[in-house]
């Protein structure tokens, strides 16, 4: 009976410790859970860190204007994350509305985006540039606008992403945008920003820059020293050694000066009147040497490995591979084939982000105009040279459905579903 009595008497203090915690969780605002703004109050960022963003964004930008491996790395991932893609329609109410969505889509994309000077853009030339702004800035942020009559969208304009930070107050943390007549709050409905690669320490995203610079500086100081070489011995020159004539018999001093000085002007003349077919003829008192480093394909190969490394590094720091900027280094085809697989897998999750901020856009034209339907972007990531690969594939799985519905595995109407998404 008293062990019986102890584990009940155990059991009735385990319940009634439970019963409190659950008290607690039921109880809003009290220990040890909190609300989401008393917890943004504990973690708030840091806004003097991530204000600093603006230096480091001149910084890329700098880099990437003006040093040819970095310009190749942006201009790579941006040119391979601007895929041709378009709206599709979906959840519509009938065909009519989705005629109607088509036609609002096609329009809406020959007028989102306009040039920095008011020119027509295009959607290819927005997505350059907002790839471009991601890999390079690690931010790209605008604002959408609507027409006067309030029955459609009527552009997205981008703005300078230096201009963002993060300020920390009591209110919690916000996004504000600093130009020269103040800060604008960035906490409205008009307003999208998509980061690149966000943490809690870099809330408006990092660059694919950040982890460069230091080596850009060092193959930038390798490149100059190799100028430098090479305009100081990199090419032969002439050495000319004039041995001074005896001394004649009773010649004074200042007519043997007078003669040396002779000799040496005659010949200084002589070198530099002999053309690039002539000989130089001269006394035996006159020695002609060609001087220049010894081994020029060593001192080029020495120079080669090591700027070779610095690229390589660059590339590195960038996700990208040498071979995809045409540094070729006898990389065999298997093997460029799957690195270029992970880039394009890294590409798609880039694009996940834009064609939600696409889509965005696009729901908010529907709305406007009054058609019950939403849209999805998608990117056309397809290439000629995999066409082939993906007809031996599907041609794999079509052969795979057949047996599998010989063999009465499956019904005829599944097959004929999972071979309608092969097409």
């Amino acid at each position: 009976m008293r062990l019986f009595s102890r584990k009940r008497k155990h059991t009735s203090s385990v319940a009634a410790r439970v019963d409190a915690m659950a008290t607690k969780v039921r109880t809003p605002g009290s220990a040890p859970f909190k609300t989401v703004s008393g917890l943004g109050r504990i973690l708030d960022c840091p806004g003097a860190e991530v204000s600093s963003g603006r230096y480091r964004i001149a910084l890329y930008r700098f880099l990437s204007e003006n040093i040819p491996v970095i310009s190749a790395c942006v201009s790579t991932w941006a040119r391979l994350s601007s895929a041709p893609g378009d709206f599709e329609i979906i959840d519509d109410a009938g065909t009519r509305d989705t005629e109607r969505a088509r036609e609002q889509m096609s329009q809406l994309a020959a007028r989102v985006y306009q040039g920095s000077l008011g020119h027509q853009g295009s959607m290819v030339t927005f997505l350059t540039e907002i790839f471009a702004s991601l890999f390079r800035d690690g931010v790209f942020a605008g604002f959408l606008t609507v027409k006067k009559d309030g029955t459609g969208v009527d552009r997205f304009v981008p703005i300078d992403s230096s201009g963002l930070t993060v300020n920390c107050d009591g209110g919690g943390t916000r996004l504000t945008l600093e130009l020269d007549a103040g800060a604008i709050c960035l906490n409205r409905s008009d307003f999208y920003y998509i980061p690149m690669n966000s943490d809690i320490s870099r809330p408006l995203g990092r660059s694919i820059l950040q982890a460069i610079p230091l080596v850009a500086y060092i193959e930038q100081q390798l490149v100059d020293d190799m100028r430098r070489s090479s305009h100081n011995s990199g090419f032969h020159r002439l050495h000319v050694q004039v041995t001074p004539p005896e001394r004649m018999a009773g010649e004074s001093d200042q007519a043997y000066m007078e003669r040396i000085n002779g000799y040496f002007d005659s010949t200084v003349s002589m070198i530099k009147s002999c053309g690039v077919d002539e000989n130089p003829v001269t006394w035996d008192n006159v020695s002609i040497e060609s001087i220049g480093p010894d081994n020029v394909r060593a001192v080029t190969n020495s120079w080669f490995v090591n700027h070779r490394g610095m690229i390589e590094e660059i590339c590195a720091g960038t996700n990208l591979a040498p071979f995809l900027l045409g540094y070729s280094y006898g990389a065999t085809t298997t093997w460029s084939s799957f690195k270029f697989d992970l880039v394009m897998r890294q590409v798609r999750s880039v694009q996940a982000q834009v064609s939600a901020f696409l889509e965005w856009i696009g729901n908010i034209e529907l709305a406007l105009a009054g058609i019950d339907a939403r849209c999805r972007f998608r990117f056309d990531n397809s290439f000629a040279y995999q066409a082939i690969e993906e007809a031996k594939i599907n041609s794999t799985h079509v052969d795979s459905l057949l047996k599998l519905y010989e063999s009465g595995l499956i019904d005829k109407q599944t097959a004929r579903e999972k071979a309608g998404k092969l097409l």
